[in-house]
């Protein structure tokens, strides 16, 4: 994929943020302008930072929560399918789905050089983001509490009757 990017934009600077990076990924960082830094204080820093957030993932595991940081900090966000998997994302709307790595460098490229189309997947994806901020969360829980809370209590025998007895 770098290799890609690098021959439409050769300055473009790669940086790698996460816990643990693996030996294959730390020997990128002998390639001039690519960053590996490891584990991090806060990577809201390094997003700041960033034109356009990658997540090249083939293999899933663990969570997408990177997808929703990026998102959160107002940033255009290129991923694969499994990068995202499991996440309320509209691909073309809020962050760009690509699987084939010639079309997600390509993906990359674009965004990085069509600045209009690159705000224009910030706003939407800071928009979708905020649908899962604390307050709103908050919010929403307690309207749902309230909500029960307000409905009448089931009898005995609803009660016997939704537990299988």
């Amino acid at each position: 994929m770098l290799p890609s990017i690098r021959a439409e934009l050769p300055d473009v600077r790669f940086m790698i943020v996460g816990v643990r990076p693996a030996p294959r990924v730390q020997r990128l960082a002998a390639q001039s302008g690519v960053v590996v830094t490891g584990r991090v204080p806060s990577v809201l820093d390094h997003l700041r930072e960033a034109a356009v957030v990658v997540v090249p993932l083939r293999i899933g595991g663990g969570t997408r929560l990177k997808i929703y940081e990026a998102m959160a900090a107002g940033k255009a966000v290129v991923s694969t399918s499994v990068g995202a998997e499991g996440l309320d994302v509209h691909n073309g709307r809020d962050i760009t789905l690509v699987d084939d790595p010639g079309r997600f460098a390509e993906s990359v490229v674009k965004l990085l050089l069509d600045t209009q189309r690159r705000h224009q997947y910030e706003v939407a994806a800071a928009e979708l983001a905020a649908q899962y901020d604390w307050p709103t969360v908050g919010q929403r829980f307690a309207q749902v509490l309230s909500t029960v809370m307000a409905s009448p209590a089931p009898s005995s025998e609803e009660c016997v009757a939704a537990t299988g007895s």
